[in-house]
């Protein structure tokens, strides 16, 4: 009988908790259908200017509720990039002209960069801000 109960709690915890999957080039959190989902499409690409390479994304700012299920669809349309957010758990590599899908729950509320990892990009103008109201 102890056995059963601890199965129980074990199988009601897991169930209640934030479940994070990855397949292929998609990074998808499991939503429980109560949350609100926040879509955006994003693209990564290198611009040059006066013959000086600037890495962007585009937009540069995305604003979502705590507790929403964000989805974020990244294309990679000039160079090599990927897409990383520290706060949560979120990185994914950008393959040039293909779509990659990050999921995850904003469970923090504050101001977060997005960024790519490639040597010099955060530094020459490769992030963005994500914004998570109250």
């Amino acid at each position: 009988l102890a056995f059963i109960v601890i199965g129980l709690i074990g199988f009601v915890w897991l169930s209640m908790s934030e479940v994070v999957t990855t397949t292929g080039d998609v990074i998808k959190a499991v939503n429980d259908g109560n949350r609100p989902v926040k879509e955006f499409t994003m693209q990564s690409f290198t611009e040059v200017i006066d013959g000086k390479y600037y890495p962007k994304f585009s937009p540069k700012e995305l604003t979502v509720n705590k507790g929403d299920l964000v989805r974020i669809k990244v294309t990679n349309i000039k160079g090599t990039h990927d897409f990383k957010i520290d706060e949560f758990g979120v990185y994914a590599e950008t393959p040039l002209d293909q779509e990659v899908i990050v999921e995850f729950v904003a469970d923090k509320v504050g101001s977060f960069e997005y960024y790519c990892t490639k040597l010099g990009h955060r530094q020459n103008g490769h992030w963005g801000t994500l914004k998570v109201l109250g």
